[in-house]
Parts: structure tokens; sequence; C-alpha cells
């Protein structure tokens, strides 16, 4: 579903990726791990196309990426893929509702669609009783899970996630834990996830193991 070969990227004077190779089936959950500065959150926002690559290919789902333009590469990632980053990135002035039917909207769905699955999701999650309060009226787990909802509001092919329990405390990051885990296994929802969290990797599909710039065996 995923298949990226020979990726680099430098910035300045410093190689980050070295050519690096993955492949991702459709409904696995796969953990990237390792150091800071083994290069996998920078590897997660090229093949996320938050950034380019130097050099090297990545396909998803037939499409090569590099042949899109900026335009068609923008509505690819709205439409084909889900972000969870360690901050949330909610918007404050909307609600936890109209947060997660934002994406849907960018894609031109029809409103009330949007807002009935983001209705499903939002209860899914355990947050029938919040859609209406704002940011700063939900708990960062609360938060967490409203980013949750909003990366699977367009069905996304693969969700790509950097660090998302790295600004929880630990009970909150377990219950993000296991919401991957039911999601992966309810929805067949594909999922590439950046992690210093052991018990998190440890709850995957298949864990990579990164160092300077390239996967180790």
């Amino acid at each position: 579903m995923l298949k990226a070969t020979t990726i680099t990227k430098k910035f300045g004077p410093l190689t980050v990726l070295k050519g690096v190779d993955i492949s991702i089936e459709k409904g696995e959950m796969v953990s990237i791990v390792g150091s800071s500065g083994a290069g996998k959150s920078t590897l997660l926002h090229i093949l996320g196309t938050l950034d380019s690559p130097d050099s090297g290919n990545i396909t998803i789902d037939g499409q090569l990426l590099s042949s899109l333009t900026s335009s068609q590469l923008a509505a690819f990632r709205n439409k084909h893929i889900g972000f969870i980053f360690q901050f949330h990135h909610l918007l404050p002035e909307f609600d936890a509702l109209e947060n997660v039917c934002i994406p849907g909207w960018i894609a031109n769905k029809p409103r009330e669609e949007v807002k009935k699955r983001a209705l499903e999701l939002l209860e899914i999650l355990g947050l029938a009783n919040r859609i209406h309060h704002k940011p700063n009226e939900l708990s960062g787990g609360e938060q967490q899970r409203v980013a949750v909802a909003r990366a699977l509001i367009n069905d996304p092919l693969i969700v790509f996630a950097d660090e998302p329990t790295g600004n929880l405390d630990s009970s909150n990051a377990r219950e993000l834990h296991q919401l991957f885990t039911k999601i992966n296994q309810d929805f067949g929802t594909t999922f590439l996830i950046v992690t210093h969290n052991e018990e998190l990797a440890a709850l995957s599909t298949r864990v990579l193991h990164m160092r300077d710039g390239l996967f180790q065996d």
C-alpha cells in the first residue's frame, strides 16, 4: 500500500536519511523506534508529503507522489492521509465537533454527511458528551482523541502518528495505545507510528529500528 525506495534527505551538511527503503501493507500497524536524531520524524514527514526527499520515490496506493503537482499533492494528502502529532494542533476557536469536521469540509464533502461521521467518531472515542467543548475546555487526553477523530474523518488510506503519546501522562498514553489497536483491528486502518514509547511499539504488528538515518536489521 505504501512503498518508498532509497529516500535521502540532507539539512545543510548533515545527511539525515541515507537511502531508506520501507514497504507497508494495508491494515498493518508499524512502529518506528530509535534514539533522537535517528531520522524517524524526518522520514514520517516525507512519507506523509509534509516534506520532500532529496532523492527516492514514494508510492501510496499505486500513486507515485513525485508525479503530482503541489495542489494535487495537497488534495491527495487531505483525502488519503491522516496525521496525529505530539501536539494536537486543534484550532482554539472551534469546538471538538468542528475541529473534526474541518478536513472533510476542506475536501468539499457534504457538510451534514461530514458532521454525521464526526459525531460517530467522537462517540466511538468516548467524547459524545464533549462535542461542543473547545480545546481549552478539554483535558490533554481528550484533545488528543479529538485529533485522532480528525485524522480519521476522511477515511484515510494511512494514518501517520509522530510521537502521539509524547505529551500525555502514562494513563492517557496507555488509553491511546489501546485506541490505536482498536481502530486498526475494527476498521483495518493502516498506521505508521514514530515513538519512543516501547509499550506502544509492542502493540504494533511490526517494529522497525532506525539508527543514523537507516533501518537496522
